[in-house]
């Protein structure tokens, strides 16, 4: 835990809490503080950054924390209670970067549904509901590729991706109905090991019956666990009412296509948000270490 100690250590006293076993670290003290400050400005000097940048940089706590990940002293980082989005996103993009193959960041929702006949025995990937605002074909090509790959970390099965749109295999025409098309014609380029259909609507993604009718033979068609939605919009107007309506419990966003993990908290969450995204941090760094 990186902090003032002091401050920390009071904190903990006043809430009851037992720091027995965790690490405080007070970067701006730290022993290695100008190893760190080094390793930025190698990081980023061929952007433009200088030394004395870096420097500045690294009395926010979020460049220390993810300069550990980058350096191997941590395994991830989790951060956000206390930044936006953007800069928790934009640090970690500066200190760890994306990983090989990889030219975006992008987030997904662990969604828990009640059905357990839905996605796998109930739980379900959502992609991308929190960063990639208005993605490419491409881009939404990368999002579903590091979806899948999210989906074998998390979920312990193989990856039934559906990519999303309101037309199924041609029902209707438009330009936004083409992108979902190319990125799937993308995606079985890249990776044609990978269970993937589209374009498909919810429906024919979700219920095996309306599959049989309107994707007959689809390997996803019915039984997807991960949904790829064409923009931002339609994931995040997806995710949010699917927890309210359906009482499903969406964890995240988590982010994913970093070279190692590093999670984003929202400056309205809860401890239990908190002990979440840890967790799913420690298993994307298992599934990491054993890629």
């Amino acid at each position: 835990m990186l902090g003032d100690e002091d401050k920390v250590r009071d904190a903990a006293r006043q809430a009851g809490a037992d720091l027995g076993g965790v690490e405080l670290i007070d970067h701006k003290r730290a022993g290695d503080f100008e190893k760190m400050v080094s390793l930025l400005y190698e990081a980023r000097r061929a952007k433009g950054m200088m030394l004395d940048e870096a420097r500045n940089a690294l009395r926010d706590p979020l460049y220390y924390g993810n300069l550990m990940v980058r350096d191997g002293r941590a395994d991830g980082s989790v951060a956000g209670a206390t930044n936006t989005t953007s800069h928790t996103v934009r640090v970690a993009l500066h200190c760890i970067g994306v990983r090989a193959g990889f030219k975006l960041v992008s987030s997904f929702f662990l969604m828990q549904l009640r059905d357990p006949s839905l996605g796998q025995n109930g739980a379900m990937i959502y992609a991308d509901c929190g960063v990639v605002i208005e993605p490419s074909a491409a881009e939404l090509a990368e999002i579903a590729i590091a979806s899948a790959d999210s989906c074998r970390a998390l979920l312990q099965a193989e990856p039934r991706v559906a990519m999303l749109s309101f037309s199924t295999k041609g029902s209707a025409s438009h330009r936004l109905i083409d992108k979902v098309v190319e990125a799937t014609r993308t995606i079985r380029a890249r990776a044609p090991e990978l269970e993937i259909d589209g374009e498909l609507q919810a429906d024919a993604a979700l219920v095996p019956v309306i599959a049989q009718s309107k994707v007959p033979g689809s390997a996803v068609g019915g039984r997807a666990n991960v949904l790829i939605f064409p923009d931002l919009q339609a994931g995040n107007i997806a995710y949010k009412l699917t927890e309210r309506l359906a009482g499903a419990t969406a964890i995240g966003p988590i982010l994913q296509g970093l070279d190692r993990p590093a999670n984003d908290l929202s400056r309205g969450c809860k401890a239990e948000d908190i002990v979440d995204a840890i967790a799913i941090t420690a298993v994307q760094a298992q599934a990491r270490k054993g890629a």
